[in-house]
């Protein structure tokens, strides 16, 4: 697999970098396509044209797989956005309301909203999945509504 590799790299970085936003997504889908490669037993006996044709279609098709992703987790986001600045309340306020969470939920709310991090970026920050920090920020976020219900 190693020969083949030395083979191919400047085609498959090429076709990365041409389809990715930057190059770090473009060394992750060379690199996805190579452990798919590592499963693939046949790939071997292919012509030269052929393997380079099934790289760009596994790093084409893996693209589409993440920008598929992104945006229903972008979308998924968007409905959780709770609109801290429509409050109309001061950091002390917020800083009292916030105290009434468990500091866990405190903490990703604060990261959420003030520091604007992803629910991908903390995934990486705590060493959870992506998905465990959404359903947290929902249960925070369910938690503030009912507090500010009740101060109504």
């Amino acid at each position: 697999m190693s020969d083949l590799y030395e083979k191919l790299k400047d085609d498959l970085h090429r076709f990365a970098k041409s389809i990715a936003r930057h190059e770090q997504e473009a060394y992750d889908l060379v690199q996805d396509a190579l452990v798919k490669a590592l499963k693939e037993e046949k790939l071997l006996n292919l012509a030269d044209y052929k393997q380079r044709a099934w790289f760009f279609r596994v790093m084409k098709n893996q693209l589409i797989d993440e920008r598929r992703k992104d945006r229903r987790l972008t979308e998924w986001e968007d409905d959780l956005d709770f609109p801290m600045q429509g409050l109309a309340i001061n950091h002390l306020e917020m800083t009292e309301l916030l105290s009434n969470l468990p500091q866990e939920l405190s903490d990703l709310i604060f990261k959420r909203y003030w520091l604007g991090l992803s629910s991908q970026e903390m995934s990486k920050q705590f060493g959870v999945p992506a998905s465990t920090i959404r359903y947290k920020l929902h249960m925070a976020i369910k938690r503030l509504r009912v507090i500010l219900e009740e101060e109504k």
